[in-house]
């Protein structure tokens, strides 16, 4: 099982921690598989700076799909890659 991580914006990390999101939505520019685990390293888009916070989540569902909203990514990208729709358990407690 693979370690990935990946940069979270405060305020997704904050839902991910508390557990109220449980579902992600990414490029799939990258390996992915059920039982991989996901840490999301928080990022501060203003500073253009990661915070230090770190949390690990376990990849319990992952489907692959091209028809999604193109709020986060350009057009180019998503043609080529499709997204990642990942359902995260929390692993930091």
């Amino acid at each position: 099982m693979a370690v990935i991580k990946k940069k979270c914006w405060p305020e997704f990390f904050e839902k991910f921690v508390s557990g109220e999101r449980t579902l992600e939505l990414r490029l799939a520019d990258f390996n992915l598989e059920s039982g991989d685990t996901i840490v999301m390293e928080e990022y501060d888009p203003e500073k253009k700076q990661y915070t230090g916070r770190q949390a690990s989540f376990l990849c319990r569902k992952v489907e692959r799909s091209a028809q999604n909203p193109l709020q986060f990514y350009n057009v180019e990208d998503v043609k080529k890659h499709g997204f990642w729709i990942v359902e995260l358990e929390n692993q930091t407690k």
